[in-house]
C-alpha cells in the first residue's frame, strides 16, 4: 500500500465526515460539492484496492481480514451515498458521515496490517 495515498485518503475522508456532519446540523441536502468529495474518496479507495490486490504480501493469519477490508471498502461509502440521495431527511447526511468515518477507520487498519507484514 502507498503510505501517501493512505494519508491523503484519510484526510479527504475525514474532511467528508466533517462536512457531512455540518450538513446534518444545518439540515442541508446532498449537493454537487459533497458528491465531489465522495467521488474523490471513492477514486482513492479504488486505487488502493488495485494496489493492495496486486502487491498483497504474505499476511499469515491477517490475509483474510486484509482482503475483506480491501474488497468491501469501496462499497461502504457508495451504499451510504446512494441511500442519502434517495432519502431526503437530515439523517441522510449523518449516514454519509458514518460511512466516511468507516472509510477512515478501515483505511488506517489496512495500513496497519500492511506495515506489520509487508
Amino acid at each position: 500500500m502507498l503510505l501517501q495515498l493512505t494519508q491523503v485518503l484519510v484526510a479527504v475522508a475525514a474532511l467528508l465526515t466533517l462536512v457531512a456532519l455540518g450538513y446534518t446540523l444545518l439540515d442541508r441536502l446532498i449537493d454537487n460539492w459533497l458528491l465531489g468529495l465522495v467521488a474523490l474518496v471513492e477514486l482513492g479507495v479504488v486505487v488502493q484496492l488495485g494496489r493492495g490486490l496486486v502487491g498483497i504480501p504474505d499476511l499469515s493469519e491477517h490475509k483474510a481480514t486484509f482482503t475483506a477490508y480491501l474488497v468491501t471498502l469501496p462499497f461502504v461509502l457508495a451504499i451510504t451515498t446512494l441511500g442519502a440521495i434517495k432519502d431526503k431527511t437530515r439523517w441522510a447526511m449523518a449516514s454519509i458521515a458514518v460511512g466516511a468515518f468507516a472509510v477512515v477507520v478501515m483505511t488506517l487498519r489496512l495500513q496497519q496490517i500492511w506495515d506489520l507484514y509487508a
